[in-house]
């Protein structure tokens, strides 16, 4: 049975809204990327210092630029052996510009993505509707204490699908949610002229 408390707490979450980020975030695509599958995501850092996103699904790998959505790397057969994060590093060697660099991957094999970034910015996942999962981010007073609009949003539901992942990248600049058949990025940095060509792959295994 729940506490007075946290009766409160539920029914705060299930009354917001979905709500995008607020300033300096910025969404990187209108709409998610399209990832049958999937079973987890990890970061690494490219080249030029910019983030890209390797994504792990039941189709191979793919490898996506944060601040564009672009696909730019693809293995559709991996080596059996590193094709899911099973050991206990929980990584998949990296591909494309990355290529030789063990990558961490979060999601239904175990793992996480980082819940803080620069700036006092914090991720928080909330089940008021178990077993759907929904994301909050905050900053100042928090999405406990806080104010809907002001420290905190409710920014993902994924009622629709099971959550994997959700989270930032190490440098704080791409937030990132995970779900069995997609993927949503959002960015605080600019794109720039080499990152990636092309838009989002309806598709990303």
């Amino acid at each position: 049975m729940l506490t007075e408390y946290q009766q409160q707490l539920r029914e705060r979450f299930l009354s917001a809204p979905v709500t995008a980020p607020p300033s300096p975030w910025r969404p990187v695509s209108a709409r998610g990327i399209a990832i049958g599958g999937l079973v987890g995501i990890g970061f690494a850092e490219a080249p030029a210092g910019r983030d890209v996103v390797m994504v792990v699904s039941h189709d191979g790998h793919g490898l996506f630029d944060a601040t564009t959505g672009a696909r730019i790397a693809r293995d559709r057969e991996p080596d059996a052996d590193s094709a899911y994060p099973a050991d206990a590093d929980l990584t998949c060697p990296g591909l494309g510009p990355v290529a030789g660099q063990p990558v961490r991957i979060a999601g239904l094999f175990g793992g996480g993505l980082h819940t803080t970034a620069e700036g006092g910015w914090m991720i928080d996942v909330v089940s008021p509707e178990w077993p759907h999962d929904r994301v909050i981010l905050s900053t100042g007073a928090g999405a406990y204490r806080g104010t809907l609009g002001e420290t905190w949003w409710h920014i993902f539901d994924a009622g629709y699908s099971e959550l994997r992942a959700a989270g930032f990248s190490p440098s704080g600049r791409t937030l990132a949610v995970a779900t069995s058949s997609d993927l949503t990025l959002w960015t605080r940095a600019q794109p720039s002229d080499d990152a990636g060509t092309g838009g989002p792959a309806p598709s990303a295994g």
